[in-house]
């Protein structure tokens, strides 16, 4: 239910299988859909979101596909039928919940059908709304429009043709917009993906607040809206504290300024940066010459940890205050420039990391950036020298901001052996030849490239990493959940260790299947074991959900993970017993194999069968439908004739799915004895393909 971006081919696969199933299904409830807007929707959650997560539908998803994207992506020429997109979402979002694929972690059924309900009203005119249409679509809608045959390529060509030359009436305004939406990134586009985060823990809210309560930036910014107070402070006409006010305000909130010889607050840095922050965070604000607090943000002051969330999200708005240049004498660092994203990316790399973070190592992904975002060479030259070291002690000001709010935390010691890329040095030179120069040099695998100076700068990194103790970095549990608040409100996917207690047994186990690494997987198992009470009752949901699973792949993926998330040795004991059990024996004796607790010696004739149909069954799956199935068992040759006969043979209880292995090698090796399968149609299905 996730695939990477890059793997097209294992996308369309499943993709093809799971509308194919959807289809089936639907016809069997009676329910309308669309194959091709179904696909269309799973095109849009793999494409153009940033977690890629097929099972998962929230407001915003439905929201976009229906009012963005397929206005965006979908022709609907003149005369042909208008598409039910709401209605094939709708029954998507069913047949998900049905078959047991939705993300536990997603609203409800009736949630997400009353979101399309809401939403389903705008889709049609968002479907004609010019403005919101792709280039492509414009182009073909404006052809279409015009008598031109959009079907006819030669046609087609020689209507782009008289537009290039200017000979094509079109709706200025229309294409201005599309334009316009491209240029500044508010266009749907491939790429948005973004790394998968690890599980995370965090302790109650309730012990993230008494630590919010410990960090002084927190006291001072409350502090300073409770001296501005209802009634507020007079400043100048500038917005800037009164000196008199000011050096009150220096000692009620204890920064530290010196205040001997000062003439303006504009030279009390520390109080001059909360000033700042307090306003960025919405909790003071200037009026007609006066300094207020702001009467909503009561609650927020009241509760420290919100105030802290609150200053915490406000540190990405300080840029000017805390690195902008002083005066026309000084000029901004890189930093400046790309300030808000560094910061995101910053955390973000410093998110669910297992170990601290040596300053080298950020500093130089940092280093990497800028010489993305600015098109720097590789080059070390005296000027490129200042400009780093400029942008470094920029971002050593940022750190010094995030740990005095207790964001992150900075220690001295010895880099993780992780963060030295000891085995890059022994990569192979495919892997160094497609890799861009500055990453190669990053990562320290520059040697193997032909610039001494690039491997005489890995080495001195390397030697920096190791020669002693360094400063680490690594975030704090506030810093993980305000990071964490942030990943969530982009859109990304960012597990939490603990949030799949109540989640029933087949999303606790598709979730840690595919988003948990091993250690955390076993946590999150056994508080969800530990919430139900009885543990054998607990086991008897989760082997049960594993057997209710229709897709074969996915059954097996649960199995295995439930099994490595079991403490030592319960898991092996599980699965001799499962071995046992008529539904779940082939899945059983795969595991058993596969972990090599069980030789092909050990097993009998029948457990044999039921293996070879397991596999069989499971590779059908991953080839998809369509042909990618029959081209599989057709480059076999006789080898795959003889093991679908010795499949069909077993005793393997998924009987469905071993007819249509009968149906699928009747199409792909000629087989004997197998009637053509029927072609399908549920209701509201059209046969036609539409354009994207």
């Amino acid at each position: 239910m996730r695939f990477e971006p890059e793997a097209e081919e294992e996308f369309e696969a499943a993709r093809g299988l799971l509308v194919d199933r959807l289809v089936r299904w639907a016809g069997e409830q009676g329910l309308p859909v669309d194959g091709y807007m179904a696909e269309t929707a799973l095109d849009y959650r793999h494409l153009a979101t940033a977690d890629g997560r097929l099972g998962l539908w929230e407001l915003c998803h439905v929201e976009e596909l229906l009012l963005s994207w397929l206005p965006q992506q979908v022709t609907e020429l003149p005369g042909e039928e208008r598409a039910d997109a709401p209605g094939a979402l709708r029954t998507l979002l069913r047949y998900l919940h049905a078959a047991q694929l939705a993300d536990p972690r997603g609203p409800s059924l009736q949630d997400s059908l009353a979101a399309v309900d809401r939403v389903a009203e705008q889709h049609p005119a968002a479907m004609t709304d010019r403005t919101r249409w792709g280039l492509a679509k414009f182009w073909a809608m404006t052809a279409a429009e015009q008598g031109v045959d959009v079907q006819d390529g030669a046609a087609f060509q020689r209507f782009a043709d008289r537009a290039q030359r200017g000979e094509v009436a079109y709706d200025q305004q229309a294409l201005a917009a599309i334009m316009e939406r491209r240029l500044t990134g508010r266009a749907l586009s491939d790429g948005a993906r973004a790394e998968p985060q690890l599980p995370v823990m965090l302790p109650p809210d309730d012990e993230l607040r008494r630590r919010a309560e410990a960090s002084t930036t927190v006291a001072q910014l409350r502090g300073l809206a409770e001296w501005a107070g209802q009634d507020g402070r007079p400043v100048t006409a500038t917005g800037r504290l009164r000196m008199a006010e000011a050096r009150e305000l220096v000692d009620v909130l204890g920064t530290g300024d010196r205040i001997e010889g000062v003439r303006s607050s504009a030279d009390l840095p520390r109080l001059g940066l909360l000033m700042e922050w307090a306003k960025k965070a919405r909790l003071v604000r200037v009026v007609k010459g006066r300094l207020y607090a702001v009467a909503k943000a009561r609650p927020v002051l009241a509760d420290l940890l919100r105030l802290w969330l609150r200053a915490f999200d406000a540190c990405f708005e300080l840029r000017q205050a805390l690195i902008g240049a002083r005066s026309g004498w000084h000029v901004e660092s890189m930093l400046f420039d790309v300030y808000e994203p560094v910061l995101d990316d910053v955390l973000n790399t410093l998110y669910s990391l297992p170990y601290p973070m040596p300053w080298p190592r950020l500093r130089d992904t940092v280093h990497l950036a800028y010489r993305t975002s600015f098109q720097l060479d590789a080059g070390s030259d005296p000027q490129h020298r200042m400009w780093f070291e400029h942008a470094d002690r920029d971002l050593r000001a940022v750190l010094d901001l995030l740990d005095d709010l207790g964001a992150i935390e900075r220690d001295r010691g010895m880099a993780d052996p992780v963060f030295l890329d000891i085995d890059l040095f022994d990569a192979g030179p495919e892997l160094l030849a497609d890799m861009p120069p500055e990453l190669a040099e990053l990562l320290g695998v520059a040697g193997a490239a032909t610039d001494p100076a690039a491997q005489e700068r890995a080495d001195a990194r390397r030697e920096e990493l190791t020669a002693g103790p360094v400063e680490l970095i690594r975030l704090t549990e506030l810093g993980t959940r305000a990071v964490r608040q942030r990943l969530l409100a982009a859109g990304r996917d960012a597990p939490l260790v603990g949030e799949l207690a109540q989640a029933p047994a087949a999303g606790l186990l598709g979730v840690l299947a595919e988003d948990y690494d091993p250690d955390a997987a076993r946590t999150e198992l056994a508080g969800w074991i530990t919430a139900r009470g009885e543990r054998e009752g607990a086991l008897r949901q989760l082997t049960d959900a594993v057997r209710t699973m229709t897709f074969r792949t996915r059954a097996q993926a649960m199995l295995d993970v439930l099994l490595a998330a079991l403490p030592d040795g319960e898991g092996e004991r599980l699965l001799r017993t499962l071995r046992r059990d008529t539904q779940l024996a082939p899945l059983a004796l795969n595991a058993l194999a596969h972990r090599e607790l069980l030789s092909p010696e050990d097993m009998t004739d029948a457990e044999s069968l039921l293996v070879l149909a397991e596999s069989l069954l499971q590779l059908m799956e991953l080839a998809g439908a369509g042909d990618g199935a029959e081209e599989t068992l057709r480059a076999q040759g006789s080898q795959a004739r003889d093991a679908v006969a010795a499949a069909l043979d077993s005793a393997h209880p998924d009987r469905a799915g071993l007819d249509e292995l009968r149906q699928l090698a009747a199409r792909a090796l000629g087989t004997r004895g197998v009637r053509a399968p029927q072609a399908r149609r549920s209701p509201g299905k059209s046969g036609r393909k539409r354009r994207r």
